[in-house]
């Protein structure tokens, strides 16, 4: 396997955006090599090479996984995914959901968790108003970009 060539300054600024973003993780390939920025629990960066992709939902997981219409994503109150990771509605397992259908909301509260690598990452509203639909299931896992629910 030829060797991998780090490129300091590609590895700064994904780590900067990681910063500006508050995301938890960042790839870039160039078909070439991949690399994988993330912050750890310890809000750390670190740097994997990957060389595997991520493994395919079982059915289970893809018939517990509840869909909307491709038309919701484009609804100026969507609420997507800012990651990959296991959505979660309430902050602890038994806990009530932060948010439920009809709540009125401010932005900024918190509306559900997207734990990514054992970090739990509090999903922000992105302005106030009320919740019309919460697409996705408690302990589901989401996509980047995946609808999760919809503010109005």
């Amino acid at each position: 396997m030829p060797a991998f060539d780090i490129d300091a300054d590609m590895i700064r600024r994904l780590a900067g955006l990681i910063d500006e973003t508050g995301l938890t993780e960042i790839e870039f390939d160039d078909g070439r090599k991949r690399i994988r920025v993330a912050r750890t629990a310890a809000q750390t960066t670190t740097v994997t090479p990957q060389a595997s992709a991520a493994p395919a939902p079982t059915p289970a997981e893809q018939a517990a996984e509840p869909t909307a219409p491709a038309l919701d994503r484009t609804h100026p109150g969507a609420v997507t995914s800012p990651m990959v990771g296991t959505a979660y509605l309430g902050p602890e397992p038994g806990a009530p959901s932060f948010v439920k259908v009809g709540d009125r909301i401010a932005k900024g509260d918190t509306l559900l968790i997207v734990e990514a690598m054992k970090v739990m990452n509090q999903i922000p509203a992105p302005r106030g108003g009320t919740v019309k639909q919460i697409v996705v299931a408690n302990g589901s896992p989401v996509e980047f970009g995946e609808l999760l629910m919809i503010v109005e």
